[in-house]
Order: structure tokens, then sequence, then C-alpha cells
């Protein structure tokens, strides 16, 4: 039997009793289903330079107990974490969403400067991949180049400094609230037949784009 724990050793609880989160560091990975390995590892590796660094394999899956061989092998970035990938030995890749837009769903990646990215979009389209951008997204810039798997990969030099993400930080909580309290009322209407399309945000970041939202 576990001894109790010390005043010193107790975990902080919450308003409710909770344990309070705990510190969460940093991403660890992030892991979408491969085709091919060697094909993922050659995109990876050998063209954006993300050492190859652990491979796990197994006939079943650890947390469900169930029957799936497969080959999960991780890539390693600069800060530590990883983005991995689960090849099935089936040679298919995941399929989109049905009802997502192939540019939602996606992973970022930053690079040092303006000149990194400009390097890596000349690297990549050499190696004949389809690149977008670069796209200025204000406090970025950014490309994006589909994987061998249909993973959308964006490479990202960050403009903006420390002090101006944190003026954007002050107000995400109030954006949000009242993005919140709109989609309420517009579940509302909708429910009642009234309203027909997606709701729009209150404001548009990049007016340039469309105008003002109705």
């Amino acid at each position: 039997m576990n001894a109790p724990l010390s005043a010193a050793q107790a975990v902080p609880a919450d308003a409710h009793g909770l344990p309070m989160p705990a510190p969460i560091h940093q991403l660890h990975h992030y892991a979408y289903r491969a085709r091919d390995a060697e094909e993922t590892r050659r995109f990876y590796e050998d063209i954006l330079g993300l050492p190859l660094y652990h491979i796990i394999q197994s006939d079943h899956v650890p947390s469900t107990g169930e029957y799936c061989p497969y080959t999960h092998f991780f890539f390693r970035l600069q800060d530590g974490s990883f983005i991995a990938f689960f090849d099935l030995g089936d040679d298919q890749a995941a399929l989109p969403s049905p009802n997502t837009p192939l540019w939602v769903n996606h992973i970022s990646f930053r690079v040092d400067s303006i000149d990194a990215l400009k390097a890596m979009k000349t690297r990549l389209e050499a190696h004949g991949f389809e690149v977008l951008g670069i796209t200025d997204h204000h406090i970025f810039d950014s490309i994006y180049v589909f994987d061998p798997n249909g993973v959308r990969l964006e490479l990202t030099s960050q403009r903006a400094d420390e002090f101006q993400m944190l003026q954007e930080s002050k107000t995400a909580h109030a954006r949000l609230a009242e993005w919140t309290a709109r989609k309420a009322a517009w579940r509302a209407e909708r429910a009642a037949g009234k309203a027909a399309e997606a709701l729009k945000p209150q404001t548009n970041d990049r007016p340039e784009y469309g105008g003002a939202p109705r």
C-alpha cells in the first residue's frame, strides 16, 4: 500500500478539488498514417533534413490490444519534439476527411528566417513538389506543401516578436467568447430553420481577401 503524500508532496488542487494541470512543456509527437515508410523517410530526412530517430514495430496496438501490424517511425525536430508515422504494411495512405477542406488539417514547422523559408521552397520545388506561397499571415510568413502521404505541411517564419504576440494574447479570450455567443445564437436560429449558411466571424482580420463579414 502506498504511503500518503506529505503536505510538501501533495498535488495542488483546483476549486473543484481536482489535481491542477501538469505543466505541458512542448509537443512530444504528432502521428500520421504513411503509405510507405521509405518514401516518407526520403521526404522528411533527405529533403527537409529531419533525422530518423526512433522506430517501434509490433503486431498489436499497446493501447487497445487489437491486432494491427505496424512500423511506427519518428523524425526529430530541433527542439526535441517529433513528427511520427505509421506504416501499416498495406501501401494505403490515409483518406481525406469527407467533410473538411484539404487546407484545414495540417501541421506547421518553424524555420529561422524568411531566407530559410525561401531556401526550403527552392529545395522542395527542385525535388518536384508543388509549393504554395510564400503567404503573408502578418504575424508570420508561410509556404505549404503536401507530403507523399497527402499530409498538408506548413513551414513558417515568425514575423511578430514576443511582445506583439503577448499583446495579441490579451484579446484572445474576449474574441473567442464573442464568437461563442454568436454561435449560440446561430444554433438557435438554425434550430428554428432561419440559419441556412455557416456562421461567419464577427471581424475579418484579412479584409484584402473578400471584404467585411456579413
